[in-house]
């Protein structure tokens, strides 16, 4: 299912990011050449240099605006001062990254070394070589190098996700699934109980008592334009209510009634018990409100429970309690995504980079984060190991079920009946990035108020048919 783009389709998904008002403003300048001079002082060499081999250079890194990368950015002084290697970040919410690094590696500027990219991105960006393979790169490493990453440590479904032919292009800061939350006294006065296995139609009953009884949205669900914002939970409701993007030929699938049935759940129930100005709501903003207290529950990614547990950033510290992703016709509906760093093939630093890479996804990186932030907040999702820390369990309440959830999660076979595309909360061709943001688009409408979900799932059903054709999956 993972093709090439092509130039044509190149070309569109430029011309519409420059509509969107991204660009590419110049590259990055720093060489590896630069790596640190011999500094001469009354005639002898500064070994202090030689030490740091890297001295000099500048890696320019994109990433999302998520507290984990926040993290990894407070962290990075500790990698500078290993290695000499200053760090500039660009720090942009998702849709924006996803804009501006998308234009950036398609026109081969260099602008960046490092991206933040997913799950979806990788094997696309791997094949069409605006990402460098990493696996030649372990391959040269010294083995006790090797030992200490371990590479094996990393979830094989994750690693799978971010290989191209068996060659790993991207490696995971964080991964994750998706669950339900809930703060369980808003609950408790409401005179209700969270099953750990729920049904959606449980889920919707609940969010109407609580919200009755503590005044407050019973229920957080995105809502924010976007790919990889309100289609991400309504792609696995979708799926639960056992609809489909696509049917085995690639015919289009978001008028058929359980694709309808799903969408209109999801936005009657955003009406009855969620957040005013859904619209506007993407992940930060629903973790802000159930951590702040105003909000009785929320479905989203599994990272959002360290933070929630964490003292430092959330009101609601053990007063929340989890459930598995709803099910309804089909069961086992957590997402599989994971924010990962590549390296640009434009590059000119790509040896700093992967060191850089491999230190902040490392297992030494999440024990620092764990001892200096908490272990409520190191980043989850990638190794096995991590489920393996006595301190990280006992620091982490919602471990379990976050490691069953990322075990359940299979991106080879996303729905209820067969269909020709991976991926569980997107679909795994190039053409997605475009479609799932005009269809995302139609949908806040509806969401808003402003058409039917009729109106919105007839436009999108053009949509996707239309990519079918185009994209030469419809024959």
């Amino acid at each position: 299912m993972k093709r090439v783009i092509s130039s044509a389709t190149t070309i569109c998904l430029l011309f519409v990011l420059v509509l969107s008002g991204c660009s590419s403003n110049g590259a990055n300048n720093s060489t590896e050449n630069n790596k640190a001079a011999t500094n001469e002082s009354n005639g002898t060499q500064d070994t202090a240099a030689n030490d740091k081999p890297y001295n000099g250079v500048t890696l320019k890194i994109a990433t999302v605006n998520n507290p984990d990368m926040v993290i990894m950015k407070e962290m990075s002084g500790e990698f500078t001062k290993e290695t000499g290697i200053k760090l500039d970040f660009v720090v942009l919410p998702e849709n924006d990254l996803r804009e501006k690094v998308t234009t950036d590696v398609a026109m081969n500027s260099g602008m960046f070394d490092i991206v933040t990219i997913g799950t979806y991105d990788a094997p696309i960006w791997a094949q069409n070589k605006w990402i460098d393979p990493l696996t030649p790169m372990f391959d040269k490493l010294p083995e006790q190098e090797k030992t200490d990453y371990d590479v094996e440590d990393i979830f094989p479904s994750i690693r799978d996700a971010l290989s191209y032919e068996d060659q790993l292009y991207a490696l995971p800061f964080y991964g994750e699934s998706s669950m339900l939350y809930y703060n369980k006294e808003m609950l408790e006065k409401a005179g209700v109980e969270m099953p750990q296995n729920p049904t959606w139609d449980e889920v919707r009953d609940i969010a109407k008592k609580v919200k009755e009884a503590n005044n407050v949205p019973g229920i957080v669900l995105r809502g924010l334009p976007g790919w990889g914002e309100v289609m991400a939970p309504l792609n696995t409701v979708i799926n639960a209510f056992g609809g489909s993007w696509y049917d085995t030929d690639w015919n289009a699938q978001l008028t058929s009634p359980e694709t309808k049935q799903a969408v209109q759940f999801y936005v009657d129930v955003l009406k009855e018990s969620g957040q005013p100005g859904a619209t506007s709501t993407g992940f930060t903003e629903a973790l802000t409100l159930l951590s702040t207290g105003k909000a009785a529950m929320w479905y989203d990614a599994t990272v959002a429970a360290g933070f929630l547990n964490n003292p430092e950033s959330s009101q609601v510290v053990g007063k929340i309690g989890y459930a598995f992703a709803p099910s309804q016709a089909k069961e086992n509906n957590g997402w599989l995504w994971a924010w990962s760093l590549a390296i640009e093939s434009a590059s000119k630093n790509k040896e700093a980079a992967f060191k850089f890479i491999t230190w902040a996804t490392s297992k030494k990186y999440i024990e620092q984060v764990g001892e200096k932030k908490g272990w409520v907040v190191a980043p989850p999702g990638t190794r096995a190991s991590t489920y393996e820390n006595p301190k990280y369990k006992e620091a982490a309440p919602f471990a379990d079920i976050v490691l069953q959830s990322m075990k359940n999660a299979d991106y080879t076979k996303p729905t209820k009946n067969p269909v020709p595309y991976q991926g569980i909360q997107y679909v795994a061709i190039p053409e997605f990035q475009q479609l799932g943001t005009s269809v995302s688009q139609e949908i806040a409408v509806a969401i808003a108020g402003k058409q039917s979900v009729d109106e919105a799932l007839n436009k999108a059903q053009k949509l996707a048919e239309q990519t079918a054709v185009s994209g030469g999956y419809k024959k």
